[in-house]
């Protein structure tokens, strides 16, 4: 999983560098593929209940599961660029939010936002005895900052990965009011806060995949998969494990043994 997860992260390096204005999000998904066949990755994508690409592309209002296609990246766009690598049947699953051109202040607020809050949920895990206790670090980080509130959405969560994509538990990114699964050593989860700038109301287009907000308000997805092992915690798909990152929650990721 952690070779599926770094090469992941160089995937979405090379679309985070290629989304700029006047690019389609077609091509950034020929980018991702690129990328998996140089490394002798596979999708866990492309097919997926008949998903006909590597990547989700979400521009704008668009919050998940949006479709790469003939759409042409604008100067101020905010997209969501989630994606997944597969090495031996292993899984990995991470996403980033992009900022096209000259940003909206607006939409790097929301960004910012969003990113930390999944860091202060990976943060949460390294030390949680309950799924639920992720959720809550989740919202109360994004409560606890100033300005205009944002949406948390709560119809999208996070979830657990290994042999398959998307495996038990559910990884809810709000105060659901429940405990959740016992956290154990072994346990590898993708965490991935959605946030936005309105109502969290959403709805699916008409090609049975793209969600969009109903109120048209802008969107924001950050995600990795974390593995929690029997001496702490390593990010699967960031290449310090996440210690740039965790640094400030006192959290000091430690690297998967090698048996």
């Amino acid at each position: 999983m952690h070779k599926a997860g770094l090469i992941l992260h160089q995937g979405l390096d090379a679309v985070v560098a290629a989304a700029q204005p006047g690019i389609t999000t077609a091509h950034l998904d020929q980018v991702f593929r690129t990328v998996l066949a140089d490394h002798g990755a596979t999708s866990n994508f492309l097919g997926y209940h008949g998903f006909p690409a590597t990547i989700c592309a979400s521009v704008n209002e668009e919050v998940v599961h949006g479709i790469p296609g003939e759409r042409v990246l604008q100067n101020g766009d905010i997209i969501s660029i989630d994606a997944g690598a597969v090495v031996d049947g292993w899984h990995s699953d991470s996403a980033r939010t992009v900022l096209v051109g000259t940003p909206d202040p607006a939409n790097v607020r929301l960004s910012t936002i969003t990113e930390e809050a999944m860091w202060a949920g990976i943060a949460a895990f390294a030390k949680a005895k309950h799924v639920g206790e992720i959720g809550n670090a989740i919202e109360d980080y994004v409560r606890a900052q100033p300005g205009e509130p944002l949406g948390i959405l709560e119809d999208y969560v996070g979830h657990g990965i290994g042999s398959a994509m998307h495996q038990a538990p559910d990884v809810f990114n709000y105060r659901s009011g429940m405990r959740g699964p016992r956290i154990k050593a072994g346990m590898v989860l993708a965490i991935e806060p959605m946030l936005v700038r309105g109502d969290i109301a959403t709805k699916t287009l008409d090609d049975d995949w793209t969600v969009v907000t109903l109120d048209g308000s802008y969107a924001s997805q950050w995600e990795h998969s974390v593995a929690r092992h029997k001496e702490g915690i390593w990010v699967i798909t960031s290449p310090d494990g996440g210690a740039a990152n965790l640094a400030r929650y006192g959290v000091t990721p430690v690297p998967i043994p090698q048996n």
